[in-house]
C-alpha cells in the first residue's frame, strides 16, 4: 500500500474516519503507517455514507483526494448491496467508490477489521490476563463486548508472494446461546428468557448485555431494578462499597466471558491466543484482570490443560479496527 488512504470505522451512531499513509518502507507493517485526522461525525448528520465522507475529506484532506480507501461497518458485507442495521444508510459498494472516484474500496465488517489489527499489536498496545504463552502459526480467537459482542479468529496464510499473513474469518459468533455453569446463572438466564425468545452470549455479553445482567440480579433477588444505564452499572460495580447487585452483574459479565472466550478458543484451536477487545474490558481492566474471567477460561474439565497454556489478552489500543483496515489495504 501506497499513498493516503481513506479509513472509516461505522456505526449505529457515529461514524470514524481517518487518513492513512505509508510507503514501501512500511508495507506489512499497519504499525509502520501514519495514522492521522481522527474523527468522529454523527451519522444523523448526514444522509448517506458519501455525504459523511466528503465531509471529512474536506475538513481533513481539502484539495487531496484518496485513492483507496477501507470501511468497516457494523452489520454483515455479503454482497455489493448494504444495509446497516442500526442506521437508515444503504449503499452499493461499487457505487461509493465511483462516487468517491476512487481506485480501490474495500468494505468488512467492523469486527473483522478489529481481527485484522491483532497481528500488527505492539506489547503496549495489549494486557496480558493469567499466564500462557502464544503458539506460533497457530490460530488467534478475537472476540469483543462493546455495543454488541463481535467475534472473529484469526487462520495463518501465506500471502501471493509467500510472505506469511493472516485470513480473518466473519463471523455471527455473538449470537452463540449462553449457557449456565451454576444454579445462579441458571436463574439470572431463566429471568432473561421470560424477556427474550433467545438468551444468546451478546444478551448477556454487551453494554445493554450489563443492564439486562443487573436487571436479571434484581428480578431473581424479588427486587424491582432502577433504571440504570451501562456506564452506570459499570461505575457502580467497580466501587468497593458499589450497589451489590451491580457489583455482582459484572462479577457475571466477566465469568460469563470467560465461559465464552473458553468455548471459543476450544472451537478454533486457538493456542495463539485469544484477545478480548471491544470498549468495555478495557474501562474496567483493574476489575477485569481480578475477576473469574481467566479462572472460567480454564475450567473445562479435560481439557483445562489444553487451555491453560494458552494466553488471554486485553486489547488497549484506541483504534484497533484502524490497523485492521490499513492491514486489509496491505493484504
Amino acid at each position: 500500500m501506497q499513498g493516503l488512504s481513506l479509513l472509516a470505522d461505522i456505526g449505529g451512531t457515529n461514524a470514524r474516519f481517518a487518513l492513512s499513509e505509508s510507503s514501501d518502507a512500511a508495507s506489512h507493517d499497519a504499525h509502520a503507517a501514519t495514522i492521522s485526522g481522527v474523527r468522529i461525525l454523527p451519522c444523523a448528520d448526514y444522509p448517506s455514507l458519501e455525504a459523511a465522507a466528503e465531509a471529512y475529506l474536506a475538513l481533513e484532506a481539502p484539495g487531496v483526494r484518496p485513492k483507496q480507501a477501507a470501511i468497516a461497518l457494523a452489520g454483515p458485507v455479503t454482497g455489493d448491496r448494504i444495509r446497516m442495521t442500526n442506521l437508515p444508510w444503504e449503499f452499493s459498494i461499487d457505487g461509493v467508490r465511483r462516487s468517491l472516484s476512487l481506485d480501490r474500496l474495500e468494505v468488512i465488517n467492523d469486527f473483522t477489521a478489529v481481527a485484522l489489527s491483532i497481528p500488527t499489536l505492539v506489547p503496549d498496545d495489549r494486557v496480558q490476563v493469567g499466564d500462557g504463552a502464544p503458539v506460533a502459526d497457530a490460530p488467534i480467537a478475537v472476540l469483543g463486548p462493546g455495543s454488541g459482542l463481535g467475534v472473529s479468529a484469526l487462520v495463518p496464510r501465506k500471502r501471493s508472494n509467500g510472505q506469511p499473513g493472516w485470513t480473518a474469518l466473519a463471523t455471527e459468533g455473538g449470537h452463540v446461546t449462553m449457557a449456565p455453569i451454576n444454579d445462579r446463572e441458571s436463574a439470572i438466564l431463566a429471568v432473561l428468557r421470560k424477556q427474550f425468545d433467545h438468551v444468546s452470549a451478546e444478551r448477556v455479553l454487551s453494554g445493554p448485555g450489563l443492564v439486562n445482567l443487573y436487571e436479571a440480579v434484581c428480578l431473581a433477588d424479588g427486587k424491582e431494578p432502577a433504571r440504570l444505564t451501562a456506564a452506570q452499572v459499570t461505575a457502580a460495580g467497580t466501587q468497593h462499597a458499589g450497589d451489590p447487585a451491580c457489583i455482582e452483574a459484572l462479577d457475571l459479565f466477566c465469568g460469563m466471558l470467560g465461559t465464552v472466550a473458553g468455548n471459543l478458543a476450544l472451537s478454533i484451536g486457538a493456542r495463539g491466543g485469544v484477545y478480548i477487545a471491544g470498549g468495555i474490558a478495557p474501562r474496567i481492566l483493574p476489575f477485569f484482570t481480578h475477576s473469574r474471567f481467566r479462572k472460567r477460561f480454564v475450567e473445562k474439565g479435560r481439557m483445562r490443560d489444553y487451555l491453560g497454556p494458552i494466553p488471554t489478552y486485553v486489547v488497549t489500543h484506541p483504534l484497533p479496527a484502524f490497523l485492521g483496515l490499513t492491514a486489509k489495504l496491505d493484504g
